[in-house]
């Protein structure tokens, strides 16, 4: 395992993470305890510090077994948690035990600390965006939280590229503390994040901490059969036949479809600051084969191929803004582009 620096941080993480909401069988289809301890430990000697959990997985069994996990070395371990949503401890009367606020957040952190047996939290996700929270009092009780010594750095998840890139703005201006991760779902099957927020996260120098890597699992190919295909939604036509043709490429590439889809999402060419995959395993058996990808890289040509399976229109305004004629009417003239870079050369 390698290791990355966090975003705009210079935390060390390593160059996958590992995530948790498999931890648990409260849900009905996770790890058992004993299970996800396995799986926990045989990431922890591939060299993987990074650890992703939230406050709300398998209601709170996930966090209660990762804090038991890492007691034998806390400090070498950087745990993400995150807060917004209600869990099943909630009162579902009480409107506040849920969201982004001020009260939620104080409430859910001390819960997240007393369940991880810990005095402090690496990185603290918002987890998803409420739409009513004002973002300065986001911003304010997280800084608030780090002035306390009680997170150490600030994360956010499944909120709008806009959203993201206004808190930043604020948080700079005020001498808060920044957001330094982002986590949003980013796979072959699902690359709407291509069009606003990885820009954006690539603008401000974010972490890109990349959940659903593998479709849900549509992308190992697992949900070809029928009846498998009736029991998970996310396995469309559409996914079935881009599953087939991945899994054909993977036997010629030598990697399990898991490893080639897990690598094609972390050697994304033209992207920027690295994105860094969250692997969600269920077994230890499907864990080892996702570590498997740290074994071999794609080829340029490898990963232009994958990209063809599943092509993505940026849409407006990109497209737009990238096209020969726009180009033309600024510069005078039609600029060489590769992905997201540009190679100009002026005459």
């Amino acid at each position: 395992m390698r290791y990355k620096l966090l975003g705009r941080s210079g935390l060390r993480v390593s160059e996958l993470a590992l995530g948790t909401m498999t931890f648990g069988e409260d849900w009905g289809w996770g790890a058992s305890k004993a299970e996800s301890r396995k799986i926990f430990e045989a990431f922890a000697e591939a060299g993987g510090n990074f650890v992703d959990t939230a406050v709300n997985y398998t209601n709170g069994s996930a966090e209660a077994f990762v804090g038991e996990f890492i007691q034998s070395d806390r400090d070498y371990f950087v745990v993400a948690t995150k807060y917004t949503l209600r869990d099943n401890h909630n009162n579902k009367q009480d409107p506040n035990a849920g969201g982004n606020h001020r009260k939620h957040m104080l409430k859910q952190v001390e819960t997240s600390l007393k369940r991880l047996q810990t005095d402090y939290i690496d990185l603290y996700y918002l987890h998803m965006w409420d739409y009513l929270t004002p973002i300065e009092e986001v911003l304010r009780t997280m800084d608030d939280l780090v002035r306390a010594g009680k997170i150490r750095h600030l994360g956010i998840s499944d909120t709008p590229a806009w959203v993201i890139s206004k808190a930043n703005a604020i948080a700079d201006a005020r001498g808060w503390e920044p957001f330094v991760a982002n986590q949003f779902p980013y796979s072959l099957a699902s690359r709407d994040p291509e069009r606003d927020i990885i820009p954006m996260s690539r603008t401000e120098d974010l972490a890109m901490c990349v959940w659903g890597i593998l479709g849900g699992g549509t992308l190992t190919g697992k949900y070809r059969d029928a009846d498998a295909t009736k029991r998970y939604d996310s396995a469309s036509e559409a996914r079935l036949q881009l599953a087939d043709k991945l899994v054909a490429l993977a036997g010629e590439y030598g990697g399990s479809p898991a490893q080639v889809a897990i690598n094609w999402t972390r050697q994304r060419p033209g992207l920027g600051a690295p994105i860094i995959p969250i692997l969600g395993a269920r077994s230890l058996a499907q864990l080892e084969d996702n570590l498997g990808a740290l074994n071999f890289a794609l080829t340029p040509e490898q990963v232009a191929e994958l990209d063809a399976l599943a092509p993505i229109s940026l849409g407006f305004p990109h497209d737009f803004l990238r096209s020969e004629n726009v180009e033309d009417l600024i510069f005078g003239q039609t600029l060489k582009t590769t992905d997201n870079h540009r190679d100009v050369v002026w005459r």
